[in-house]
């Protein structure tokens, strides 16, 4: 079961690749975060999952709230899968999984192919507090973007 809302959020330091090569992403502070949490790049439904928030990141924007999406995929394989379906938001690599497991969000055994991240959101608010947490009930399905945008709303 995910994390709740009130609980305060565990801090991480994941990898990111870009072109300027590795760098080291953290939950930002003093700014309100949505985290996505998606089983694997490359797969369908993560594909539309953020393909559909690039498109519509200009309102995550507007609702001051940066977006990361975390995976137990390399940081090269997110940057490959990142470039061919131009995603544009911060992805990171939660290979060993610690992130994954602090948000308590592990889903065990995929497909037969080994442990990855559920799909679950998170809101995080500037002070560090859960404000949303949703994991969906299968990988299949999408959180709810519109509950977590009218959640960053009150946050304003």
């Amino acid at each position: 079961m995910a994390l709740s809302v009130g609980s305060k959020a565990p801090n991480f330091t994941l990898k990111s690749k870009s072109a300027d090569g590795l760098a080291d992403v953290s939950l930002p502070s003093g700014k309100n975060s949505v985290l996505l949490f998606f089983p694997l790049a490359f797969t369908g439904v993560c594909t539309q999952e953020l393909c559909d928030i690039t498109a519509g990141l200009s309102q995550y924007s507007a609702l001051n709230a940066e977006v990361i999406g975390i995976s137990v995929d390399s940081p090269f394989a997110q940057e490959a899968w990142a470039q061919k379906e131009k995603i544009g938001i911060t992805l990171v690599s939660d290979l060993n999984k610690e992130t994954t497991k602090a948000y308590d969000v592990l889903f065990p055994g995929l497909a037969g192919i080994g442990d990855t991240s559920a799909r679950a959101a998170f809101v995080i608010d500037k002070s560090g507090t859960i404000q949303y947490a949703e994991a969906t009930p299968t990988p299949k399905d999408l959180p709810n973007f519109e509950a977590i945008k009218a959640k960053l709303a009150e946050l304003q």
